[in-house]
């Protein structure tokens, strides 16, 4: 969704036309300037691979030579990673870059570079001083954006802090979201350049690593990850909404997983007021592709099985039938979901709502992540008693918990480095898997009772609950095994 310091939002041309005439807007002269960036690669895209753009910009009668780095979504940033410099017309400068290998390698592709995306835009600037001390520059950029002589139009609202807090940075754009369908985003020109190429599509996003580190505040630990987490799900929006590959769904549903695991870590630290306004509401958006993961894992994997088991079966027609409505049903209203005001705000609000958290600079993380480790290795080691000897209940409350030490492990990573992690994860991946396999059956019999209520149902029924038996007694091996591991977290020598 951008920096502290800068938000990208998105906007229809019909609302971009209305812009102008907004309230905040009225009383600022907007500075029109044409915009054209053009970005250099080589033929196998070298740069794009390394994330790095090299960059010409001509704006009005300004000429500039850029290089800068790109973090991946959601992950560690790449620290001083952008230079600028005046020069003449198509002419890149390197040498105001003041890494020295990165400054070589370009070099050393000089010869090889060629204009692979270009921008043509339109940019209309206000500056906004909604209080003294405050400046904020509004710019809508119209055009085009070209790659291989592909083109697709842009639409598109930059919001820059120029002096003041980042809470008048949000404020200033929810004053704007209130009227208008503005849609926070989290990529920049440069990646979506490339889409435009017949040959690209779109890609999931994994969770990638979050920066966090033993000295930082236990606040701005939440901070990083929250965001990270944010980015995370935007990442994957995109193919939620353009197309039918099941894991975008399940990236998207990982990411507001993560982000609730985070929350409950964090929650004895944050204000009760965050918690009880975001948690339900994205609790309420994870069970809407909750439904829609359960119907896509059914259709993908369990679905197969059962009529391979069931060939002469006479409700097999039926329960595929049902399945794949309701995979239809589904995907179109996560879709709805994500292109909703709703969501829009929600994504808003949250980030301004974590940037706004009060620190608290006496907190460490390294003192902190210990004792919240603690806490969900024992709830994991007292549900595992009860799973082995209970139902599918117990079970998902296990694989619930365990998800949650999993993904606040996951959170404290580099704080603890060292083989001692390293195993506690191997131990981890068998347990997770299995886990997940028992989930899966059980989730399958619940869904099956919904397309065969009663009687037609019974034979699929029992032959998923004899599947489920016989993984427990693996289970219980698996779990015995996780629970000899050490814990990397009570090392410090690890």
């Amino acid at each position: 969704m951008g920096t502290e310091t800068e938000l990208n939002l998105s906007l229809t041309p019909g609302v971009a036309s209305r812009l102008a005439r907004h309230p905040l807007l009225t009383e600022a002269k907007p500075l029109r300037q044409r915009v054209v960036d053009t970005y250099y690669d080589t033929l196998d895209q070298r740069l794009r691979r390394e994330r790095v753009v090299v960059g010409y910009r001509k704006q009005g009668s300004k000429l500039l030579s850029s290089v800068r780095r790109v973090s991946h979504p959601g992950g560690r940033s790449p620290g001083r990673g952008q230079w600028e410099s005046n020069s003449p017309l198509g002419e890149l400068d390197f040498s105001q870059v003041e890494d020295g290998s990165l400054r070589e390698w370009l070099e050393s592709l000089r010869d090889d570079l060629r204009p692979a995306v270009r921008t043509s835009l339109t940019r209309s600037a206000w500056v906004l001083e909604p209080r003294d001390g405050v400046r904020i520059e509004v710019a809508l950029h119209r055009g085009w954006i070209e790659a291989e002589g592909r083109r697709q139009p842009v639409c598109e609202l930059g919001m820059e802090l120029l002096s003041g807090a980042v809470t008048d940075l949000f404020s200033a754009a929810g004053e704007l979201q209130s009227d208008l369908s503005l849609h926070p985003e989290v990529a920049s020109r440069f990646p979506c350049g490339y889409g435009v190429l017949p040959e690209e599509s779109l890609q999931v996003v994994k969770a990638a690593p979050v920066d966090t580190h033993a000295g930082m505040s236990v606040i701005a630990g939440f901070r990083t990850i929250a965001l990270a987490c944010l980015s995370h799900l935007q990442s994957n929006e995109r193919g939620v909404c353009e197309s039918d590959n099941p894991e975008f769904v399940h990236q998207a549903r990982v990411a507001i997983r993560r982000l609730r695991s985070a929350i409950r870590v964090w929650k004895p630290r944050l204000p009760v007021e965050f918690v009880t306004s975001f948690d339900p509401l994205w609790q309420q958006l994870a069970r809407q592709l909750g439904e829609t993961r359960n119907w896509d894992v059914f259709v993908a994997e369990t679905l197969p099985a059962i009529v391979a088991a069931f060939p002469d079966c006479p409700e097999i027609t039926r329960l595929s039938d049902h399945s794949r409505e309701r995979c239809a049903i589904n995907r179109a209203t996560a879709r709805s979901t994500l292109r909703s005001a709703d969501y829009s705000r929600l994504l808003l609000e949250f980030a301004a709502a974590v940037h706004a958290l009060p620190e608290r600079k006496d907190r460490r993380l390294d003192v902190f992540a210990p004792r919240c480790l603690d806490k969900r290795a024992r709830q994991v080691w007292l549900l595992a008693q009860e799973a082995l000897s209970s139902d599918a209940t117990a079970r998902h409350r296990l694989r619930v918990s365990y998800k949650r030490l999993r993904y606040a492990l996951e959170f404290f990573a580099p704080l603890f480095v060292g083989d001692l992690l390293q195993r506690y994860h191997l131990a981890a991946s068998g347990l997770q898997e299995m886990l997940g396999q028992l989930n899966d059956l059980a989730v399958a019999t619940e869904l099956l009772e919904q397309a065969l209520p009663g009687e037609p149902g019974d034979p699929l029924r029992r032959w998923l609950e004899v599947r489920s038996e016989t993984l427990l007694p693996e289970l219980g091996g698996l779990l015995d095994d996780f629970h000899r591991q050490n814990v990397p977290w009570r090392n410090p020598s690890s």
